[in-house]
């Protein structure tokens, strides 16, 4: 479509349509277009467009390649811009065009054979195909005669630059030609996404008949967009391999290329418009999809008003706006375009849209009004003006109300938009009433006019009112009075007349006094006769109505008695008014001159008057102005010349009649539920409005034709009022249910527009309609959610979510798309995003999303009539990515060779926290050296990490990274290795006192620094590590010394020390470091090695000597027990081999009596088994019964135990108590290489017969008693136990039986 400027004033216009292919045919055709819009089309015109040159003929190649000869064919040109009608073909030796040869083809010719060509000859061939327009672009290559072309190489150093949104230059060496020359340059290219997926490999340019190129200039590519780039060179032989792929480089961003599409019209209101459309796809949005937005554009079509633009900023994925505050029945243009922060892309096409009608916002002008009578005026006026109708004018409403009245004003309707006067009757005379006049749409009513102020003409006035005489006397009487009720015009005066009740009636005296007069004496009475009073009040126009009263001159007068017999007839009763009756009380000899009526409203209102002068001749009264369905109350009295009486009785409570609601239910929402149904919801009248028992409501709908604004509805809208129209010609629906609040109404026609209002009902009517309301049906809100939600991880930042399409039956029409709303769990508040996607997708990526964070999704299907319901929330969690860097990087504790360094958690850890790495290094080198240092900390829990080997005066820069799947991004800090300023000095005179158990550290105080000492802390340095460490933190600022337990000192490590004191500012210097001390006091004497030696050589001496004497007094005992001729019984006692070949022995238990050893006083001890060499015998005769003057109660045999026995089964249970320090006989005695080496005899090993024996005989006499010998075997009772240990106490049938002996601890290790 071209627009061409008209020509004026010429009749003729001419125009030029570009950028049409060449011979080609064309339908064309002409419209002229105006402001409103478009006309008519002309009819089509065939044309087409001239002749031109052939583009380059394709696929130049060559076969049966000889010596002389070589076969060139073709085939026809892509662009024949023409009728073909023959190829030129020529060839000549490279270089030399005099050898020149041409041959003209005809147009059927698409190969020919050259002939008497030189061998391995370079020719150069070209061809070009003809048109009656010219020779078309010649196509040209070279072939060598006598050497057979082959494949070309691939192409390499394929180099990216001159990037611009659309093109790139490629520069590439060139591979090699295959002995022939290069006919096409093909370029591949591969799109890849900001997710990483690659795109497939497709061509994105070719260049014919450039041999000897080496830049390409890449068109058309796609901006912001991700590209790798590959080639192959072509020649006559076919197509060369793929070079290997460029770099990745990105395009730059550019301005849309499009606009969005299907720019529709959803739904309108009176004020509003709601467009739709489908966004932009990712791959056009030309930039970052951040800054895609859409700017819609609003023109009324009739320029009244300025264009109207809209932006939806950020909102790339949106498909629809709401353009607010448009003035309603007015057409209006729009257009939609995209931009990004680059620019806008182009306009869509015109959409015309119409907004709906409503109440008109104008008034009716020139608005007049004439008294005509004194009960009726003329009211005029002009039309309202078109811009602000709002719709069709169905009429005019006169709204009018005397001055100052609290009463709604009284309406008249004028129906028809030409009826422009009303005379309003029945009005009250000479009073000023209030007049207002507007127009009416079928939406309601506009605003009404400015207020205008008539006064009715004047008439004759009302009689007075309020007529008393205060004073009677015999001969006199004072009348008083108020002027009339209803003036009727200006009073000028009133007339006074009176004459004897029984007189003539024509006998009047007469007085008339002035406008201002309110009482009068009339003198010359006759006593105790009863008078007539008349009254009457004069305007401009005449006398008015007479009031009459009697009077009776007498001085005997008295209140009068209040009404009786108060009652209400249920005839009487009605909805706003009541009938009251009553019977008049006696009058007091003073005629009743007013009754005054007092009204109560049950259940708590207050009494109020009602009517306060009701003349003395009535005894009924209609009371009016009361609420339909209201209780009531009534009382009276009377009033006389005298006073008033006393208030009457209260009449029972009456409830007036119902009547019909005076307000209509308020229409909130009437939205589509299926494709033939609306759900209506409203809001109920007021309960001040139902005037009764609300039985339910009506719901008026009618099918609205397709143009509202028809002459045939306007012509039908002024021959009835709209709420008329409204209910006549509507079906309706009764909803019973006072209760109710919404209502669905079914079986409507499908794609039809309706109007809907509502009333609301009793017993007795119905109230006035309701503002109506419009909606489409044919289309309603999916009635289901999408199915089937799946929602997975997809990567740290995003989401992968498929779905189904809801059932059919569900779907109420034609579903446009998908809403997916998500949130961070627990977040839905703060970070609840929605994305669009239409249809035919059924699944989405959902991106730019937080690592490691659980997320919902709830996904609704839409369509042209809104929403459908949400879908159950689904949740997924994203994987986890690496987190950011720790929150914060402190060093505390500073000193010239440590540090503390401290952290914060990542702000966003993006997955579970696994641990952190810290590396350090010095900012310079140290020494010549930079070392590097790098240390992992396990674990979430510990943030922290004390840093040591630092050389005092250097800066370190430190770097810590969190970890979870990987290590996120690095934190970093600088730290000098020194005292900050500020910090304290060293502490002077430092010492160290050492005890048996503690050594105490002793120090002075230096200098506090810029702030008060706060406190100490100890450090150390073991001699096996090196390097200072905290060894007491935190002392108080006045200690001066400290003691430390030598059990925190490792045994056989030397310790330095020193102290440093800390204030506000820091770690201050540290002291001079302590001389190196031993961990432990020296050992005792008696653990030395000489000491050892020279014991075990002393005791060896000992326990011979013993062994020798005991054997020297066994001999002499036994002969002493042989000649005594007692039984000697043998006992054994068994011997065993100790570590290293020592012979051990175990003594069998025994009781001794009278006597014990000298060894055993001394050492607390049994005496140890005498040792039984394995050549030596002792016979009956060689031992005696006396030894050594002691009697021996048992008989005891020693036996050597087995060799054989594994020491395994033989040891005691381990030793594991504390060892006893510096004591010389617990050093002995509870040392396990000691008291171990004292053997029991495993569990269930019988002792072997000894080879060797000794009998004892008994110095008693027979009476001494005889003790059987028994045998120890693996006793725990006697086996030393340190302090502490639990001894064992495992029932065995072998252990020692009271009496019996056990072995003496340590004793072998003598040995």
């Amino acid at each position: 479509m071209v627009t061409i400027t008209p020509d004026y004033p010429s009749s003729r216009h001419t125009g030029l349509v570009n950028e049409l292919q060449k011979f080609t045919w064309y339908f064309g055709s002409i419209l002229c277009f105006t402001t409103p819009g478009d006309g008519p089309r002309s009819s089509p015109v065939l044309l087409q467009t001239h002749e031109d040159t052939p583009g380059p003929v394709r696929h130049l190649s060559f076969t049966k390649i000889l010596d002389t000869s070589v076969q060139v064919s073709w085939e026809e040109p892509e662009e024949k811009n023409g009728i073909i009608t023959g190829y030129m073909l020529w060839w000549e030796v490279s270089g030399v065009q005099s050898r020149r040869e041409e041959r003209a083809l005809s147009n059927t010719t698409l190969q020919y054979q050259l002939t008497g060509l030189k061998s391995t000859t370079m020719y150069t061939l070209k061809v070009a195909a003809l048109t009656a327009a010219g020779r078309g672009v010649v196509t040209s290559s070279n072939i060598s005669t006598g050497v057979p072309p082959e494949l070309p190489g691939a192409p390499s150093n394929l180099v990216i630059s001159n990037i611009s949104p659309r093109t790139v230059t490629l520069r590439f060496r060139p591979g090699p030609d295959g002995k022939t020359a290069i006919s096409r340059w093909i370029v591949e290219g591969q799109a890849v996404k900001e997710d990483g997926q690659e795109d497939t490999w497709r061509i994105v340019y070719q260049l014919d008949n450039q041999p000897g190129a080496e830049t390409l200039e890449i068109p058309n590519l796609s901006p912001f967009t991700q590209y790798r780039f590959r080639m192959q060179q072509v020649n006559i032989v076919g197509s060369s391999p793929l070079s290997a792929p460029s770099r990745l480089i990105q395009t730059l961003q550019a301005a849309p290329d499009t606009h969005p599409s299907n720019l529709t019209l959803l739904s309108n209101t009176q004020t509003s418009l709601c467009f739709s459309w489908k966004p932009l796809p990712e791959s056009e949005y030309n930039s970052s999809p951040e800054t895609v937005g859409y700017r819609l554009r609003l023109r009324r079509t009739d320029g009244l008003a300025e264009d109207r633009t809209v932006e939806i900023e950020g909102a790339g994925t949106v498909g629809d706006v709401t353009v607010e505050g448009l003035d309603p029945w007015t057409y209006y243009q729009a257009q939609i375009q995209s931009y990004n922060s680059i620019g806008p892309g182009p306009w869509s096409n015109t959409v015309t849209a119409r907004t709906a009608e409503s109440v008109p916002s104008g008034s009716p002008v020139n608005v007049t009004a004439d008294a005509v009578s004194s009960s009726k005026i003329l009211l005029t006026w002009s039309a309202v003006s078109q811009a602000k109708r709002n719709g069709a004018i169905l009429g005019y409403k006169v709204l009018y109300s005397k001055k100052d009245s609290e009463r709604p004003p009284s309406v008249l309707v004028a129906e028809g938009e030409g009826n422009v006067s009303l005379l309003i009757g029945a009005l009250q005379k000479y009073t000023v009433y209030l007049l207002q006049v507007l127009a009416y749409t079928r939406m309601g009513d506009g605003p009404p006019s400015s207020a205008l102020l008539v006064r009715t003409k004047d008439d004759v006035p009302g009689p007075p009112v309020r007529v008393v005489f205060p004073e009677v006397r015999l001969s006199s009487a004072r009348v008083v009075w108020e002027p009339p009720t209803n003036p009727n015009g200006i009073i000028l005066g009133y007339q006074i007349s009176y004459r004897l009740e029984h007189r003539d009636s024509q006998q009047w005296t007469t007085v008339e006094v002035g406008s201002n007069g309110r009482q009068f004496t009339v003198t010359g009475l006759t006593p105790e006769q009863s008078y007539l009073f008349r009254l009457m009040a004069r305007t401009a126009v005449g006398w008015g109505q007479e009031h009459v009263a009697l009077v009776v001159t007498t001085e005997r007068r008295e209140r009068p008695q209040p009404p009786k017999k108060l009652s209400v007839p249920q005839d009487g009763v009605e909805a706003r008014q009541l009938c009251l009756q009553w019977v008049t009380g006696s009058s007091g000899s003073s005629p009743v001159r007013y009754f005054t009526v007092q009204i109560k409203k049950l259940p708590d209102g207050d009494w109020t008057t009602h009517s306060a002068d009701l003349p003395h001749n009535l005894t009924t009264w209609t009371i009016d102005r009361l609420n339909p369905f209201t209780s009531y109350k009534l009382r009276m009295l009377a009033t006389n010349d005298v006073g008033s009486s006393v208030l009457s009785k209260e009449t029972e409570a009456v409830t007036t009649l119902q009547d019909v609601p005076d307000e209509p239910p308020e229409i909130l929402t009437v939205k589509p539920s299926t494709t033939t149904s609306v759900l209506v919801q409203w809001k109920p009248p007021s309960a001040d409005s139902i005037n009764g028992v609300l039985t339910g409501y009506r719901l008026y709908y009618r099918e609205l034709p397709s143009n509202t604004s028809s002459s045939a509805e306007t012509v039908q809208a002024r021959k009835t009022s709209s709420s008329a129209l409204m209910t006549t010609k509507s079906t309706f629906k009764t909803v019973s249910s006072s209760s109710l609040t919404e209502f669905e109404l079914t079986q409507l026609k499908k794609f039809k527009h309706y109007q809907i209002v509502m009333t609301s009902y009793n017993i007795i009517g119905e109230s006035p309609p309701s503002n109506p309301v419009e909606v489409s049906v044919g289309e309603a809100a999916p009635s289901v959610a999408p199915q089937s939600i799946r929602v997975s991880a997809a990567s740290p930042s995003s989401l992968e979510v498929s779905w189904d399409t809801p059932p059919l039956e569900t779907q109420n029409g034609l579903i446009q798309g998908y809403k997916v709303h998500y949130w961070q769990k627990n977040k839905q508040n703060q970070t609840e995003k929605v994305k669009v996607i239409f249809v035919p997708d059924t699944h989405v990526h959902l991106k730019n999303l937080s690592s490691y964070t659980a997320y919902m999704v709830t996904l609704t299907a839409f369509n042209t009539a809104g929403d459908g319901p949400p879908s159950d929330p689904r949740g997924a969690q994203t994987l986890q990515s690496a987190p950011s860097q720790p929150s914060y990087l402190s060093f505390s504790e500073v000193t010239g060779g440590s540090v503390n360094v401290s952290w914060g958690a990542p702000l966003t850890p993006n997955g579970q926290l696994e641990g952190y790495r810290v590396i350090y290094q010095p900012t310079a080198p140290v020494q010549g050296v930079s070392k590097v240092v790098t240390v992992d900390v396990k674990g979430s829990w510990q943030r922290w990490l004390k840093v040591r080997d630092l050389v005092k005066g250097a800066t370190y820069i430190f770097s810590v990274q969190a970890l979870t799947v990987s290590y996120g991004g690095p934190i970093l800090a600088n730290v000098t290795a020194e005292a900050v300023q500020g910090t304290p000095g060293s502490p002077m005179e430092l010492s160290i006192t050492k005890a048996s158990s503690a050594l105490t550290i002793h120090w002075s105080e230096g200098d506090s620094g810029a702030a008060p000492v706060s406190g100490y802390v100890i450090e150390s340095r073991p001699s096996d590590e090196g390097v200072w460490d905290s060894f007491i933190r935190l002392l108080s600022p006045s200690t001066r010394s400290v003691s430390v337990p030598l059990e925190r000192l490792r045994p056989g490590i030397s310790y330095e020390f020193r102290v440093i004191a800390v204030n506000r500012f820091g770690y201050g210097q540290p002291s001079t470091p302590s001389a190196a001390l031993a961990a432990l006091s020296e050992r005792p004497f008696y653990e030395e090695w000489w000491f050892l030696l020279v014991m075990a050589l002393v005791g060896l001496i000992l326990i011979l000597i013993l062994v020798f004497t005991l054997l020297l007094h066994g001999r002499s005992n036994k002969y002493k027990a042989c000649g005594t001729g007692k039984h000697i019984s043998s006992a054994e006692e068994s011997v065993t081999l100790d570590n290293g070949g020592f012979t051990t022995l175990e003594l069998n238990s025994r009781a001794l009596t009278n006597t014990k050893n000298t060894f055993l006083k001394k050492n607390g001890t049994r005496s140890p088994p005498r040792p039984s060499p394995g050549g030596l015998h002792y016979s009956d005769e060689d031992i005696c019964n006396n030894y050594n003057g002691a009697v021996l109660t048992e008989s005891t045999t020693l036996t050597e135990k087995p060799t054989e026995v594994s020491e395994s089964e033989l040891t005691d249970s381990d030793y594991e108590d504390e060892q006893p320090k510096h004591s010389f006989v617990n050093h002995y005695m509870s040392d396990p290489t000691y008291y171990n080496s004292w053997k029991r005899q495993p569990k269930g090993l019988k002792p072997l017969g000894s080879p060797f024996s000794y009998e004892e005989c008994a110095a008693a006499a027979e009476s001494e008693p005889y003790y059987q010998t028994v045998v120890t075997q693996h006793s725990t009772g006697g086996v030393y136990t340190p302090t502490g240990q639990r001894a064992h106490t495992q029932a065995n049938a072998n252990t020692n039986p009271p009496g019996s002996r056990t072995p003496v601890t340590g004793f072998s290790s003598f040995v």
